[in-house]
């Protein structure tokens, strides 16, 4: 009954930012919106880490089966891919170093304040 609630909350929180995609005109994807509304009701306290925790890890825990398909529409589009596969290896790789520095550099930050507060 646990998770039913928890992929409830998730699950509407996703309708409300599919909602908004369709209301709003901005370029936005409804996923985006989903999560800053998720992000929201977490930093405010209206949505308690509990009510989502367990079933949000889950979904962690599940999401690298939802790249199957696409490496198989990519390896079915090999033939189309090979003109332009040097950038796009490039354009991966500097994306990827990309955030992944951002993403340390963030974490840094975040932490070290962490720590100013705490002291």
């Amino acid at each position: 009954m646990k998770y039913l609630k928890q992929i409830s909350i998730i699950f509407g929180i996703t309708m409300i930012g599919e909602l908004l995609n369709q209301i709003l005109p901005f370029p936005v994807p409804s996923g985006v919106y989903g999560l800053f509304l998720l992000l929201f009701g977490l930093c405010s306290g209206i949505i308690k880490l509990e009510h989502v925790e367990q079933t949000g890890n889950l979904l962690l825990d599940l999401m690298p089966l939802m790249f199957v398909p696409v490496s198989v529409g990519l390896l079915n589009s090999f033939e189309e891919l090979k003109a332009v596969m040097v950038p796009l290896i490039v354009i991966s790789v500097v994306s990827t170093i990309v955030v992944m520095t951002v993403t340390g550099k963030m974490a840094e930050w975040i932490i070290r304040r962490n720590e100013r507060r705490k002291s």
